[in-house]
């Protein structure tokens, strides 16, 4: 599964550090540039490029759509 997101702040990046911990399965994050980070990790998630949309991958449909909130709260 796939999901494209827009990270607009580091309080979002905060959240889905936040909300990726709480899952049991993996989740990673890729931007536009091939750069991919393990959302559970702030140091990978710092590194990517947000000026464009970044994709959300899972395999858990669920914890995938749980995660994506986190920027839009």
């Amino acid at each position: 599964m796939v999901k494209s997101i827009n990270v607009k702040n580091l309080s979002q990046v905060k959240e889905i550090v936040k909300k990726a911990s709480r899952c049991m399965d993996d989740i990673g994050v890729h931007d536009e540039a091939g750069a991919i980070a393990d959302a559970k990790s702030i140091l990978g998630l710092m590194r990517l490029d947000y000026s464009k949309p970044v994709r959300l991958v899972s395999e858990n449909a669920a914890e995938l759509e749980y995660v994506a909130t986190a920027v839009r709260s």
